[in-house]
């Protein structure tokens, strides 16, 4: 799966899980006596704030590059240099290479080791109550990953992924959830979809690495169990096809669509909460 897809789809799943918001069918529901009167969009499976959702998409989005920093050459590789380029040559030396150790359940174990050791520093302020400084450097490698990829995001701002890492890193050290367990939460998500994603094309993954499980020479020969268990042990189920397929586009133009709106909801009902704060505020006065 192409590295902008990996991204949208991990901002989704983050505005999936924590988000529940009921829309009205209106016209349909009334034309079509078969469907409910709403649909829900949005699991709603982990309570975050608003602000927790923003924060939450995009360091979900930059985790969910984060197996292919096992390729010094990937494009995430040059998103924040020199760092980026000194921390993918050791990710990929330590993993074993492209599509090994960090797209296994070994790495997914790693990353959110990581992601957990980083959110346990937390400091109590004043000015914004108990904030992240783990959790927020972090941030600044993920979100410049997210800049780096994202075609959404203008070209100028892709084209500075330091600056736009930096402004992230401190909004989400400043103001992410207050609950300790939403960053490496957040990495883990990103990264299983990471995983998912690259194993619905037909180059697959290998979950046990370092282990290889190969198929026995019968079950290998069979038509589509051939397909899904390969005989170098790597594991795919290609509905997608190729990385960058058509059927790969057809399915993440509306999860994209479906990420920017689940953001934009929330920033919209930031807003809205900060204006009648102000409005309270000034009633008061």
């Amino acid at each position: 799966m192409m590295g902008a897809h990996h991204a949208a789809c991990g901002a989704a799943a983050w505005v999936a899980v924590t988000t529940h918001v009921e829309v009205g069918l209106g016209v349909a529901a009334a034309t079509l006596t078969f469907l409910p009167d709403t649909i829900a969009l949005g699991l709603g499976l982990l309570e975050v704030s608003p602000v927790g959702v923003v924060t939450g998409a995009l360091v979900t989005a930059g985790a969910a590059l984060l197996p292919d920093a096992d390729h010094h050459n990937a494009t995430i590789a040059h998103s924040l240099p020199p760092l980026s380029n000194a921390v993918c040559s050791g990710i990929g030396a330590i993993s074993g290479g492209h599509r090994h150790g960090t797209h296994s359940i070994i790495g997914i174990v790693a990353f959110v080791s990581v992601a957990w050791v980083a959110g346990l520093w937390t400091l109590d302020t004043e000015a914004f109550g108990r904030v992240f400084p783990g959790a927020g450097l972090l941030a600044v490698l993920l979100v410049s990953f997210a800049a780096k990829v994202l075609k959404i995001i203008p070209d100028r701002m892709r084209k500075s992924p330091w600056a736009v890492g930096l402004v992230a890193g401190a909004f989400v050290c400043a103001f992410a959830p207050e609950e300790q367990f939403w960053f490496p939460v957040a990495v883990g998500l990103g990264v299983i979809v990471h995983v998912l994603g690259d194993m619905l094309t037909t180059g697959g993954c290998n979950l046990l690495h370092p282990l290889t499980l190969k198929p026995p020479g019968a079950i290998a020969a069979l038509p589509v169990v051939g397909r899904i268990w390969r005989k170098n042990g790597y594991v795919a189920v290609p509905v997608l096809g190729n990385a960058g397929s058509v059927r790969e586009w057809c399915l993440l133009v509306p999860i994209s669509l479906y990420a920017i709106g689940g953001v934009g909801w929330a920033i919209t009902t930031m807003s809205r909460s900060g204006l009648r704060s102000l409005a309270i505020a000034v009633g008061s006065g």
